[in-house]
């Protein structure tokens, strides 16, 4: 839950920062952090993400254009646009952390701040950021789990749509990093 709070902060500010128009984030990352009760460790994260994602706006949001056929950022509700900017900085510049796990941490910072539709809006743009991306090629291990996958029956680790679970298949890599909470 580390990752998550942070995520959550970070998603605070960006929208503060939209919505305000505000130029400084470190007083208004200062304010949610005590507002959330981050702890240290996750407000390093949080640091990280926030200044990663504003030092790449504008090639993000470039993308996410692209990407949002028909939808221009500024008819998307703004939280959506946080959310979307904060998980495509994930995926294009944090090698460390899992493509997939990026877009799972987007699709439920988006169900709990926004709602279902948006979190369905919100995979279907991510999820083909992703594909376009080098975290979307599979790497030898993810192909090594959807073959031991298919071998068992197709159950397991599959989602609800039929598709690998990767989130879980990542968590030993997360807790490496952060101890024993993947997010």
């Amino acid at each position: 839950m580390i990752r998550r709070h942070a995520r959550e902060t970070v998603l605070q500010v960006l929208f503060q920062l939209d919505m305000s128009g505000e130029a400084e984030p470190e007083p208004i990352l200062a304010r949610w952090a005590a507002e959330f009760a981050l702890a240290e460790a996750s407000l390093g994260f949080a640091r990280e993400l926030l200044l990663g994602t504003l030092a790449n706006k504008a090639e993000i949001d470039v993308l996410l254009a692209r990407l949002s056929e028909g939808w221009p950022l500024e008819r998307m509700a703004n939280v959506d646009r946080s959310i979307l900017r904060l998980a495509a900085y994930e995926i294009l510049q944090r090698p460390d952390i899992p493509g997939r796990v990026s877009l799972n941490e987007a699709i439920e910072l988006a169900k709990r701040f926004s709602g279902e539709e948006s979190a369905k809006f919100i995979n279907g743009i991510l999820d083909r950021l992703l594909a376009d991306s080098p975290k979307g090629v599979p790497t030898e291990k993810t192909a090594l789990l959807a073959a031991k996958t298919s071998a068992k029956g197709r159950k397991g680790n599959k989602s609800q749509h039929g598709r690998l679970d990767v989130k879980h298949a990542h968590q030993a890599e997360d807790v490496k990093t952060e101890g024993p909470s993947p997010n």
